[in-house]
């Protein structure tokens, strides 16, 4: 089996890439939006085919990659029948298998942490992906979600630690940099579910915990249950993180359309890439765009901040496509390119619109 463990440092959340080297078919389980492009380069740097990504749970704290990666690539993706992800293609239950090449992964219902919890056990019974059931030396909280601490007690005991104590332990997440436990350790270490804790002890423990709510649960809740993308506008553009209808081509550029740009929010940034002698003319600056010369980009926006939503802007598109593909490898997360640039932008002014610049 081909192997990666892959990290979101914003979430702390690993996504795995497991394939077949044989048949060259992959999958990843529990990818994040954020980190597409580093996922869709790995997969074509090893000259793998993704035909599956699959979730653990309905993630409160980040956006799943699944959908993007869906309408990029083809893969299908596959949720627990009880996460309520209607987008799913696959809705698997206790006991489904899942097939990527010759490797066999067997679905567990894992709930406690939410009511659509489950963990993906490979055949051999080596390596189990855990999700945010079982945490190295810890779990997931049981306090919003459906959550349910007796519950998660029962699935971690009867679906997890029955597995072979050399079982490797896959999480959803670590916070203190730890990769990787066994099925062994955590039943001798885990401070709420080893060292033989009772239902009760571990009941008492989770309802002290008193966390905050994570950050994102009102954006990533909702986002995941429609696959990480937003509803389809009026246009049927997919939204893409929910701030634009973004549009992928085949070489990864995210582009939005003229139409939207013309009405875009005000906190949208327009930054135009073109050269200081071509913004005069019949193709001018939009008025509230910024003018930021493409070879001075990377340097002035370095210290930009990465959530907010960027449109470039050159006079036909070309230069903007390259643009907001190096925004996108710098970490930012909301950037496209406008479609047709400038001459588009005219076009449809002289076709009756009104300049909102």
């Amino acid at each position: 089996m081909l192997f990666r463990q892959l990290f979101d440092p914003e979430s702390s959340t690993y996504t795995y890439l497991i394939a077949d080297p044989v048949t060259r078919e992959a999958a990843l389980i529990d990818p994040v939006i954020d980190q597409v492009e580093r996922d869709a380069q790995l997969l074509r740097e090893l000259d793998l085919t993704l035909v599956h990504t699959l979730e653990t749970h309905a993630h409160a704290d980040h956006i799943t990659g699944s959908g993007l990666l869906r309408q990029r690539l083809g893969s299908r993706s596959v949720v627990s029948a009880a996460a309520g992800a209607l987008c799913a293609d696959v809705k698997v239950a206790d006991g489904d298998k899942v097939h990527i090449g010759g490797i066999t992964l067997e679905v567990r219902a894992t709930p406690g942490h939410t009511s659509g919890c489950v963990s993906y056990v490979t055949g051999d019974h080596k390596d189990a992906f855990t999700g945010d059931a079982l945490l190295i030396r810890g779990c997931g909280r049981t306090d919003f979600q459906q959550g349910d601490s007796a519950t998660l007690y029962d699935s971690v005991h009867q679906q997890i630690f029955s597995l072979p104590d050399d079982t490797r332990i896959w999480p959803g997440h670590d916070y203190r940099g730890r990769t990787m436990s066994t099925v062994g350790e955590e039943k001798a270490f885990n401070p709420r579910l080893g060292g033989g804790r009772s239902k009760d002890k571990f009941v008492s423990i989770m309802s002290e915990l008193n966390l905050a709510l994570p950050s994102k649960i009102d954006v990533a809740v909702p986002a995941n249950l429609a696959c990480g993308l937003a509803p389809q506008a009026a246009s049927d553009a997919s939204f893409e993180r929910g701030w634009a209808p973004v549009e992928r081509l085949s070489d990864g550029t995210p582009e939005v359309s003229v139409e939207w740009v013309r009405q875009a929010h005000p906190e949208v940034r327009l930054v135009d890439v073109r050269e200081v002698e071509e913004l005069g003319g019949e193709l001018p600056k939009l008025e509230r765009a910024e003018s930021v010369v493409l070879d001075q980009l990377a340097v002035r926006m370095a210290d930009a901040p990465r959530e907010e939503p960027i449109v470039i802007i050159c006079r036909s598109g070309r230069r903007s496509a390259g643009a907001a593909r190096t925004l996108e490898g710098m970490g930012f997360k909301r950037v496209a390119s406008m479609k047709g640039g400038m001459l588009a932008y005219l076009e449809a002014e002289d076709a009756g619109g009104t300049c909102a610049g």
